[in-house]
């Protein structure tokens, strides 16, 4: 599932990349990439290695144009702090996990965006950040439903083990 989740990412990088409009686009589109980390770190922490996360991470900032490496560190920081919550998300319900995963998303958005402001990097306008912001929590739901009934990441049963006898 790790080879997975690395050849599930590159293949939203591709799609990301094709030049399907001639003409700038007016919206922004949601972080798919962001939305699969945290929704992977909640339900099997095991299938997202932080280093598999920084490296996919560090690939989208580049082929993407973004300053390299800022986003991919606050990436594998926010799904760090999402794995070390999974056992206590085990045993809520989906709109906290949403509400979780939405807290997580802005922190480090603001994060982003206050670094690229001091910095005097220019980046995108605030509202295409907004709302991109806004398209990634609201796709979450698509991305966790499509990840559990179309590749069966689910959250771990309490007293699963895997194959070698280690807690889940």
């Amino acid at each position: 599932m790790r080879a997975a989740f690395i050849a599930i990412s590159l293949v939203i990088m591709f799609f990301h990349l094709l030049p399907l409009e001639t003409t700038p686009r007016r919206w922004a589109s949601p972080d798919l990439l962001v939305a699969l980390c945290f929704a992977w770190a909640l339900r099997r922490p095991d299938y997202v290695p932080a280093l598999a996360v920084a490296a996919v991470m560090l690939l989208a900032d580049l082929m993407f144009q973004r300053p390299p490496g800022l986003w991919a560190a606050l990436v594998v920081m926010a799904v760090h702090w999402l794995k070390r919550r999974e056992r206590r998300q085990r045993e809520t319900t989906f709109v906290l996990e949403w509400f979780t995963v939405a807290g997580c998303l802005i922190t480090i958005t603001v994060v982003y965006k206050v670094v690229l402001l001091i910095l005097i990097v220019p980046s995108g306008t605030l509202f295409l950040t907004l709302m991109q912001l806004a398209m990634t929590i609201l796709f979450y739901p698509l991305v966790v439903v499509l990840s559990h009934l179309g590749l069966g990441v689910r959250r771990a049963a309490r007293g699963e083990v895997d194959r070698l006898g280690h807690s889940l």
